[in-house]
């Protein structure tokens, strides 16, 4: 039987072992076994840091929204606590850039959640789920399969159903039943 080789698939793939591993400092980007060594370590640094970035962030964004709220005499944990008390759900990326670009409105966030600590502030509005739901309930069941997809994905985002962008008609007709 004649020998193979394998010439040309053994030379691109380390080409393209090379070809990532541009920039390396030293062997690691001119040998191709630690080149290929640096791209596995690479590959898992950068899996894990995709997910530190995300806890990073986080915390930059709760150190800033601290710092706003130590301006205005308030922790950050009080803060947060009355925000949830006076129904305002805002996240804290948006929170942190608000107290850094707008802070007449946060100091006016800070004022309304020192309120619902006090408990000044009225419980928010009620939802409209549970209407929607009650108005569901009441719509025939043969009402609800004439209805497009479009209209059916309305109705389970108004109802709060989860994930209801992604179903097939069939599966929004029974949540919504």
């Amino acid at each position: 039987m004649a020998r193979v080789k394998g010439g040309n698939v053994s030379k691109n793939r380390r080409r393209k072992v090379l070809k990532q591993a541009k920039g390396y400092f030293g062997s690691k980007h001119r040998l191709y076994k630690t080149a290929q060594e640096q791209l596995f370590h690479s590959g898992a640094y950068a899996y894990r840091d995709r997910k530190q970035n995300k806890r990073n962030f986080r915390k930059l964004w709760i150190t800033r929204i601290n710092a706003a709220c130590r301006m205005n005499d308030i922790s950050y944990s009080k803060f947060i606590n009355g925000l949830e008390k006076a129904g305002i759900t805002i996240n804290r990326k948006m929170l942190s850039e608000i107290a850094i670009n707008d802070p007449a409105s946060f100091t006016k966030l800070v004022e309304t959640s020192k309120d619902a600590l006090n408990g000044k502030v009225s419980k928010p509005k009620e939802e409209k789920t549970t209407e929607v739901k009650k108005e569901v309930k009441e719509t025939k069941k043969e009402d609800l399969s004439t209805k497009t997809l479009a209209e059916l994905k309305a109705l389970a985002k108004d109802a709060g159903v989860k994930g209801y962008s992604s179903m097939k008609k069939e599966e929004l007709l029974e949540n919504l039943k």
